[in-house]
């Protein structure tokens, strides 16, 4: 039995998308690239300030520059000359590994990093600026429904948007992913993390250098480099604990950060004894992979693949979802459903290999006792460039 063809009335002309964060506002920057129209709907009233550092490997650096954001973001990154890994107890370097010039080169890309306001700033910049885009504030999404080949947005004060698809981006928590997608929950891993931005004038003399620093403990490892274009260091340090974080931004007491980490360095210490004021969250991870689709709605970004950031890859995996569905959507306007299924079949396998390495890079982090001493010694042996190009097949992505 022959298939009926698309009516008119399914032909793609505006795409809603629940979320403005980083991954809504690069579909809607990707669409507006391909000629598709778009409208951002953002909970928030206004965009907050708050935030963390965020490493942008070259697979994300060159969507930036596709995107228009990144002319924005080059006054406010800075360019890391290498990875720097430390033992967390004894300052011993373990290991010192290429970035800057080499992986710019290997890749036909740089690689950054920035405060994540910054970035966010930049994709909002240029969002602006472009006709096709429109940002909605104070719609909380509250519930969807599918029908005569419109998606109609429903929110929390009973205001509606329609669309011919809607992208759900909004993040780890989305409560799109189980009220439209039927998906799971995301669980505690039993790891949590504390962030916080230094003024490069608390940092200690001998970390002020212009690479990224991961200090490795026993169920700990410390994370820092520059950001605001070398003014501050971006900080974060993810222990294992029990305890579970609400949101994003929990306030953390100094007290408790300096009670984990009194057998460090003295070193690290000073570095972590500087702010003042610390964030915390929790680290969720799905234990099954959801449906990124049903009918004319997508999942993409964190709501579709929380991540872990041991491969500092979350918000690069957003980047490439954006461009992805875009091109999806844009080589398929007559049928939204099937584009939307071309998207999900080509970003499975690629989410699934960077959560997994991710995860695999935490429990590294994490070793102690004979096998952390075996890590080390690895570390020392293996020729730098030869350790960085095991990961060729993250950074040299490119979108077809």
């Amino acid at each position: 039995m022959m298939s009926r063809p698309p009516s008119r009335s399914a032909v793609l002309e505006n795409v809603l998308i629940a979320g403005g964060g980083i991954g809504g506002l690069a579909t809607a920057l990707a669409l507006a690239k391909r000629g598709i129209a778009s409208s951002i709907l953002e909970r928030r009233l206004l965009f907050g300030e708050d935030g963390a550092g965020i490493q942008i490997g070259p697979n994300g650096t060159r969507i930036l520059e596709q995107l228009g954001a990144a002319e924005f973001l080059k006054t406010r990154i800075a360019v890391p000359d290498a990875l720097r890994i430390l033992d967390a107890v004894n300052g011993r370097q373990l290991g010192s590994f290429p970035l800057g010039r080499w992986i710019a080169l290997r890749h036909g890309a740089p690689y950054w990093v920035a405060h994540r306001r910054d970035l966010h700033n930049a994709l909002l910049s240029a969002a602006e600026r472009e006709p096709l885009i429109k940002i909605r504030m104070g719609f909380d999404v509250s519930g969807v429904r599918e029908e005569g080949g419109k998606v109609t947005a429903m929110s929390v004060n009973e205001d509606e948007a329609r669309g011919d698809v809607l992208i759900a981006a909004d993040g780890a928590w989305s409560a799109l992913r189980s009220r439209a997608f039927a998906g799971p929950a995301t669980v505690y891993t039993g790891k949590c993390a504390v962030r916080t931005v230094v003024p490069i004038e608390e940092v200690p003399q001998a970390l002020n250098r212009t690479e990224v620093h991961l200090w490795l403990g026993r169920d700990v490892h410390v994370v820092h480099y520059p950001v605001n274009a070398g003014r501050a260091v971006a900080l974060v340090a993810i222990f294992d604990d029990r305890s579970i974080a609400i949101d994003w931004s929990t306030p953390c007491d100094r007290d408790w950060v300096t009670a984990r980490t009194n057998s460090f360095d003295p070193l690290l210490r000073e570095l972590l004894a500087a702010p003042d004021n610390w964030r915390r969250w929790s680290l969720l991870a799905l234990r099954e992979q959801p449906r990124f689709i049903v009918g004319r709605m997508a999942l993409l970004g964190d709501s579709a693949h929380p991540i872990l950031p041991f491969l500092a890859q979350g918000g690069v995996m957003a980047l490439e979802d954006a461009v992805i569905i875009a091109d999806a959507l844009a080589g398929n306007r007559s049928d939204p459903a099937a584009a939307l299924a071309g998207y999900a079949q080509a970003r499975a396998a690629r989410v699934r290999r960077v959560a997994r390495a991710s995860a695999r890079n935490g429990r590294i982090f994490h070793l102690h006792g004979a096998m952390a001493a075996a890590r080390n010694f690895a570390l020392a042996k293996i020729p730098p460039e030869r350790f960085m190009r095991r990961y060729d097949w993250l950074y040299g992505w490119k979108h077809p």
